[in-house]
C-alpha cells in the first residue's frame, strides 16, 4: 500500500450520464408489454438505483411478485443491447480525468452495476484502459453501502483510504465512503429526486458540476 492519491467514482449519475439509455430500455419494455411510455424526467431520478428500481417504477410490481423476475431480466437484455446509444461522460468530466492523469492521481470506478454491463460500457467509451481500478456490484460478495468494494478499489489502485475521494449521487455511496474512511462528495448533478436531501447525508462536500472537483484535487 502506498499513499498515492485516488479519486473513485460511482458510475451511473456520477461519472457517466447513462439515464438516456436506461430510460430507452425501460420504455421499450413498457411498449413491448402494451404499457404507455414514461417521461424521461420521471425515470431519470431512479436510474442510480438500478434495474430493480426501474422495474418497480415501470410496472408497479414488487420484487417478490411473480412477474418481477421476468420483467427485470428482459429489461437487462434490452439495456445490454443498447449500452451506448447516448451514454456519455458528464460534461466537464473528461477534463477531470485528464487532470488526474497529469498530476498522477489514480482514478477508478466503484459501482453496484454488474460487471457484464460495466465492463463493456467502459470499454466502448475508451475508459477501461485509463481506469486504475473497476469494481462492479458482483466483483465481491458485498456491495455498497458496505465499504469493502471501496477498500478493494484502493488496494488495486495502490492508494490509502485516507488519501482517497469517493464521489457518488446516492446516499449509499456516501455511507460506503464514510465507512471506508474516505473523503466523500455528492454529485448533485446526478440522478437525485426531489425527495433526496444530500445535505443530510454527512458528505464532505456537494458538487454542482464535475469541474467543482478541481478544488478537491488541487486542495
Amino acid at each position: 500500500m502506498t499513499d498515492r492519491r485516488t479519486l473513485l467514482f460511482d458510475l451511473d449519475g456520477t461519472l457517466l450520464d447513462t439515464a438516456p439509455d436506461m430510460a430507452y430500455a425501460l420504455n421499450r419494455l413498457l411498449s413491448e408489454r402494451q404499457y404507455e411510455p414514461l417521461p424521461f424526467e420521471h425515470i431519470r431520478g431512479h436510474v442510480s438505483h438500478g434495474a430493480n428500481a426501474l422495474t418497480r417504477l415501470g410496472f408497479q410490481v414488487a420484487p417478490d411478485e411473480p412477474a418481477f423476475a421476468s420483467l427485470r431480466k428482459r429489461f437487462l437484455e434490452i439495456y445490454a443491447d443498447n449500452l451506448c446509444r447516448e451514454t456519455r461522460l458528464f460534461s466537464g468530466m473528461e477534463s477531470i480525468l485528464e487532470r488526474c492523469e497529469r498530476i498522477g492521481t489514480a482514478w477508478g470506478v466503484v459501482t453496484n452495476k454488474p460487471s457484464f454491463l460495466t465492463d463493456p460500457l467502459l470499454r466502448r467509451l475508451g475508459l477501461w484502459d485509463r481506469a486504475a481500478c473497476v469494481v462492479s456490484g458482483d466483483t465481491l460478495d458485498r456491495r455498497k453501502p458496505h465499504p469493502e468494494p471501496l477498500l478493494h478499489a484502493c488496494r488495486i489502485a495502490g492508494g490509502a483510504p485516507d488519501r482517497c475521494i469517493y464521489v457518488g449521487d446516492a446516499e449509499r455511496d456516501i455511507e460506503a465512503g464514510r465507512r471506508a474512511g474516505m473523503t466523500t462528495l455528492v454529485a448533485t448533478f446526478g440522478y437525485l429526486t426531489n425527495s433526496d436531501r444530500p445535505e443530510d447525508w454527512g458528505a464532505d462536500g456537494l458538487l454542482r458540476d464535475p469541474v467543482d472537483l478541481l478544488h478537491w484535487l488541487d486542495g
